[in-house]
């Protein structure tokens, strides 16, 4: 064996150890990168929570109803982008609430325009300027909330600032931080979520 090829095979063994590693500590290092996009201040007493749009299962709006139930808050404000059909994604997540038992006085729909998080802020923080609110719990899935945060401390800062929130997570059936990639749903989510994430970063 030439001294040429000592080199490049001391390269590709330890290339070959650096697979394994990973392969065999791949649940440590997915459940790392699946916690990374999540952030949950957890509930406490609030002026109102404010339940993004983007979810047509029901798990953000079923567990901002719960906060209103567990009297965390009194209201909760639903963001209401275009839906499908013409309806709105705000009138559906409340009819869907109340067919299930929630008082419809709970909610407050929020129609508007935005198409992402981002504008989606800009319309919440202006409304919650507008009306005085202080302070309030941000309600969207546990996958959606370190992003969200972002963005929402993002809007109020160029605004010129805007209420106090937490970020309450909400669980969802198709995410968890621990197990994302054992499923095709799982997968899809946490590649979506880190695509906007790092597009995101660079103000796309």
């Amino acid at each position: 064996m030439g001294p040429r090829r000592l080199p490049f095979l001391k390269t590709l063994l330890a290339l070959l150890a650096l697979i394994l590693l990973l392969l065999v500590t791949r649940g440590l290092w997915l459940a790392a990168l699946g916690r990374v996009l999540v952030h949950d201040d957890g509930p406490a007493k609030a002026e109102v929570a404010v339940l993004l749009a983007g979810d047509s299962w029901g798990f953000r709006m079923d567990y901002a109803a719960q906060l209103v139930k567990r009297g965390y808050v009194p209201k909760v404000l639903v963001s209401g982008p275009p839906g499908l059909y013409g309806i709105n994604e705000a009138d559906a997540a409340v009819r869907w609430a109340v067919q299930r038992g929630y008082p419809a006085d709970w909610f407050v729909p929020i129609h508007h325009h935005a198409l992402s998080t981002r504008d989606e802020s800009v319309v919440l923080v202006n409304y919650m300027r507008e009306h005085g609110i202080r302070g309030f719990l941000l309600v969207t899935s546990n996958y959606h909330t370190a992003r969200a945060r972002r963005i929402f401390r993002n809007t109020e800062r160029k605004l010129g600032g805007g209420p106090d929130f937490r970020v309450a997570a909400s669980n969802d059936k198709y995410y968890s931080p621990e197990t994302w990639w054992k499923t095709r749903e799982g997968l899809k989510l946490a590649f979506m979520e880190w695509a906007k994430t790092l597009t995101g970063a660079f103000g796309i």
